[in-house]
């Protein structure tokens, strides 16, 4: 009967293997190759700054951890950040920032962006302006009038009047 090929043999062809363990056994007068499976356990606070205390280490459990589970086994996790942070926007004091993560795609710039509420204020504006910039670059009728209000001083505190709600 032949020996069914061994999942890291069968992944060697693949790629090379990254942890390879084997012994060699004696059966009788024979000498057999075993592998022995790689298990690493990783005990540790992940959650960063958890909003509810975690169980103690010996009530634990260990979790398998692979790609295909890993936002499932963060978001369990619940990792939270917390800071105080200096107020770049206005170079006054500081504010308070707390950052929670769910999934990988959480570690992005505008995912960051969006749990803070005044950079997101911020972003929604810039990304505003980036729209209008684009529609006038398209549309010559809208950017000759933007042009000819931006000359004109008078039409220009005319407008600053009424979106002040002076006129």
């Amino acid at each position: 009967m032949a020996k069914k090929e061994s999942v890291q043999k069968r992944l060697q062809k693949v790629r090379a293997p990254r942890i390879q363990l084997t012994y060699d056994v004696e059966i009788g007068d024979a000498i057999e190759q075993k592998e022995l499976p790689f298990v690493v356990g990783v005990l540790g606070d992940f959650s960063g700054n958890p909003e509810t205390p975690l169980a103690r280490p010996k009530d634990r459990k260990f979790v398998s951890l692979d790609r295909d589970n890993f936002d499932e086994v963060m978001a369990a996790m619940a990792p939270r950040a917390t800071y105080r942070v200096a107020n770049a926007l206005t170079g006054e004091g500081e504010f308070g920032v707390t950052l929670n993560f769910q999934s990988l795609e959480d570690f992005g710039p505008e995912a960051l962006i969006r749990q803070v509420p005044a950079l997101h204020k911020l972003h929604q504006a810039r990304s505003k302006l980036a729209d209008m910039r684009n529609k006038i670059s398209t549309n010559e009728t809208l950017e000759d009038v933007l042009s000819d209000v931006l000359t004109n001083t008078e039409q220009m505190a005319a407008i600053r009047r009424e979106s002040q709600g002076d006129v």
